[in-house]
């Protein structure tokens, strides 16, 4: 399980099984996660204001056989989560499967992997919160996620309405930004070589009040410790560069929820944009 959906994954998966003090360790290392992880058992306990065999036996639950194999399994992610499209490439061998080939075995196995991981109280938590008249969603990407940011925010427009792009200029941000509070809900997309803007804004956010929902990749964006529901995705791919395709079926599953929990409402807004839109569109 871990292989599939990450330490931190597997943390988030197993907190409801764990005692009150287990639950500060988890929580303290998805906070500062991973170097939480990466000082000594002692550092991690005073961390989460625990003992030290508190730590382990949260370490344990999760199936790890002690504090070394767990730092292990942090450090074979970390070189993962920094792995770049550069250093990724390999010539094709000559021979080799070409790449409709490729596409076809590893993104339906990455789609149907990344769904059947994804925690389905997670998903409610999401849908809840997308579908929630009262709250202005604001979504915002880096530099390739800005565009699964832009495609969800096309969806919520026509179903809720309230609901924008981050802008990038300066001035427009700022704007953006300075009313925000506890009617906002933040969708940010955050995938390995996570972007520090990103994480900056994620802390200014939370810091005012609004909720954050985070989609990320299987190893968790550092964002995860601020956010109130995690989505995680694959990210396998037939080329050097990591797939959306997994993260963008998770879009595709929201947006199905998001209808089905604003039944006729949605109905009748779709109507309303379709009216409206006729001279425009």
């Amino acid at each position: 399980m871990t292989e599939r959906i990450g330490v931190a994954g597997v943390i988030r998966a197993r907190l409801g099984e764990c005692s009150a003090g287990e639950r500060k360790v988890g929580r303290a290392l998805l906070a500062a996660y991973p170097a939480a992880g990466l000082d000594t058992v002692a550092s991690l306990a005073e961390r989460a204001g625990v003992s030290a065999p508190t730590v382990l036996r949260f370490l344990s639950r999760l199936g790890f056989g002690g504090f070394p194999e767990f730092q292990r399994a942090l450090r074979d992610e970390l070189a993962e989560r920094e792995t770049s499209p550069l250093a990724a490439y390999v010539p094709t061998p000559d021979g080799a499967a070409g790449p409709l080939t490729r596409a076809a075995e590893v993104l339906p196995a990455a789609v149907a992997g990344t769904l059947a991981d994804l925690p389905e109280d997670e998903l409610r938590r999401a849908v809840r919160l997308l579908a929630d008249r009262q709250l202005r969603v604001t979504a915002a990407g880096g530099r390739f996620s800005s565009l699964l940011a832009q495609y969800l925010v096309f969806h919520l427009m026509q179903l809720r309405g309230t609901s924008r792009l981050l802008p990038t200029g300066p001035v427009e941000r700022v704007d953006a930004l300075v009313d925000v509070g506890r009617k906002d809900v933040f969708v940010l997309f955050d995938f390995r070589r996570y972007e520090e803007p990103t994480l900056e804004l994620a802390r200014t956010v939370t810091g005012r009040g609004a909720r954050l929902l985070l989609c990320t990749d299987r190893w968790l964006s550092p964002i995860a410790g601020l956010a109130d529901v995690v989505l995680p995705s694959r990210v396998d791919s037939p080329s050097l560069y990591d797939s959306f395709v997994p993260a963008l079926a998770v879009l595709e599953t929201l947006v199905a929820g998001v209808i089905d929990e604003l039944g006729p409402i949605a109905g009748r807004r779709l109507a309303m944009v379709e009216e409206t839109g006729r001279p425009y569109l």
